[in-house]
């Protein structure tokens, strides 16, 4: 039988592989998958497009039928991939409130959670390492 997940798996265009590659995943590597898109202010203010969601992360909802909701981060499930956040709930049978589970894709950060010094530091260090994009030459006719 083949191993469930593979390090060395590169990627695939069959949606069923993805699946399966994220399904297998183990917890650290599922952690990755937990990045989020920053506002256009965040964006410019710290030069990085995606961050780790973490808890006290103020966020907003982009999709689905809570879209533009707006609260902070309470719950973080990296095995479901999932987020629940004050001020979005639903009402169960009993008519009791329960926080519901959001998916990470669906999610901007408006503002961070900045009680780690470190937090943005690696990622501004990755960028500025980063080689610049290549410009396209122009053909000469």
């Amino acid at each position: 039988m083949k191993k469930k997940f593979s390090t060395a798996w590169k990627g695939s265009k069959q949606p069923r592989k993805q699946r399966k590659y994220r399904h297998n995943a183990p917890l650290h590597v599922r952690s990755s998958f937990m990045n989020v898109m920053l506002s256009k202010e965040l964006v410019a203010k710290h030069k990085v497009k995606r961050l780790r969601i973490r808890l006290g992360d103020k966020v907003k909802v982009m999709r689905g039928k809570n879209k533009g909701k707006e609260g902070k981060v309470d719950v973080l499930n990296v095995k479901k991939s999932n987020v629940k956040m004050t001020g979005v709930e639903v009402s169960k049978k009993d008519g009791s409130k329960a926080k519901a589970p959001i998916q990470v894709s669906n999610l901007m950060i408006v503002e961070l959670n900045l009680d780690d010094k470190k937090r943005l530091e690696s990622k501004k260090a990755a960028a500025a390492t980063a080689p610049a994009p290549k410009k396209a030459k122009a053909l000469n006719a």
